[in-house]
């Protein structure tokens, strides 16, 4: 369904996040997001310095992680666009970068229904809504929300299998000295185990 010329696929989603680290949840979310979107390809963007949260791994070692995680998988890129400039990794910077380098593409930027609630705290939220489609993942059944005052946004609901692994629990049970197999895939648990340790948070 791809073509083979660089920047030709009809529709492209947009996957960002902090990645840190990659886990199970994250490659099923990726096999629904390109079936149930019927994507050409999925473009998974580790942030570089989140603007919204702090990241315990460096950016290499997540976008190093996260690619390993995807290694082979057909339809799914990471991609280093957001390592690729200074600064906080502001969704409105990469849609630019990707509309220059994917001119005649659709692109669909998916976030979280929790995401989507406080849009309005995005930078240039209005500018992010009129580069891209918007597909909001719903989970548990919940209707996603707009934050009062933001105005009307056109976007898509797309439902997902609810997984409860987080990154955040992955961390808790590394810094506890628990065991994260079967939480992460086992091809990456002794790089994610070793990255941690490098990174002294232990």
């Amino acid at each position: 369904m791809t073509s083979s010329a660089e920047g030709e696929s009809r529709r492209i989603g947009l996957l960002g996040g902090s990645f840190d680290p990659p886990h199970i949840a994250h490659a099923i979310l990726a096999q629904e997001l390109l079936e149930t979107l019927e994507l050409d390809r999925l473009l998974i963007v580790p942030a570089a310095e989140p603007p919204h949260r702090d990241v315990v791994l460096s950016a290499d070692t997540r976008l190093s992680l996260t690619r390993a995680l995807f290694e082979g998988v057909e339809g799914v890129e990471v991609s280093d666009v957001e390592l690729q400039r200074p600064g906080p990794s502001y969704t409105v910077d990469t849609l630019d970068v990707l509309r220059d380098r994917y001119p005649a593409v659709r692109i669909v930027l998916i976030m979280g229904a929790d995401q989507f609630a406080v849009l309005d705290t995005w930078r240039d939220h209005g500018r992010i809504a009129a580069a891209a489609e918007l597909a909001v993942m719903r989970r548990s059944g919940e209707e996603p929300r707009l934050p009062p005052g933001i105005g009307d946004i056109d976007y898509i609901v797309v439902d997902v299998t609810r997984i409860d692994v987080s990154a955040s629990q992955i961390r808790e049970r590394l810094r506890t000295g628990r065991s994260i197999r079967f939480l992460v895939p086992e091809s990456i648990r002794s790089d994610i185990e070793s990255a941690w340790v490098e990174n002294n948070t232990c």
